[in-house]
């Protein structure tokens, strides 16, 4: 699964069984209950992996966000089986997310209410192909506190 966390909503996308294509599955309400949901979308979709968004600056720096990005895949990674979530750099993933539901002709609040998908699919198609391409899982693996 590919989550896109932001501080209203938070964006999942899931991929084919062979890693291939990412696509947009949910939005989730965040605050109370949305790692619980993702505990059940993990579940339910029998994903190996978590890929949450890590949003930085252009220069890579690390602000509010990204620490709140942190702190959500780290209670994601305390519910879920050791060296499932990862931390993948999600740069521009809403700006590509917009501008393309933009193109298909997604506008107003039909947009807003998918954004959110959108994104956690540009974040997790980045990571496949990353992972495709170097051999390697993308990003940093995140560690529960337990």
């Amino acid at each position: 699964l590919g989550v896109d966390v932001g501080s209203v909503r938070v964006g999942v996308a899931r991929c084919d069984p062979g890693g291939i294509l990412a696509s947009p599955l949910e939005t989730v309400k965040s605050g109370r209950g949305d790692i619980d949901r993702l505990v059940e979308l993990v579940a339910e979709h029998e994903a190996i992996e978590v890929v949450v968004g890590l949003p930085t600056s252009l220069s890579g720096r690390e602000g509010p966000a990204a620490q709140a990005a942190r702190r959500f895949a780290g209670m994601l990674a305390d519910r879920l089986p050791p060296e499932t979530v990862r931390l993948h750099d999600e740069r521009l993933t809403t700006v590509t997310a917009e501008s393309g539901l933009r193109a298909g002709g997604v506008h107003g609040q039909a947009r807003r209410k998918v954004v959110d998908q959108a994104a956690a699919a540009v974040l997790l198609q980045a990571a496949l192909d990353a992972e495709r391409l170097t051999g390697r899982p993308p990003g940093e693996i995140v560690r529960g506190s337990s």
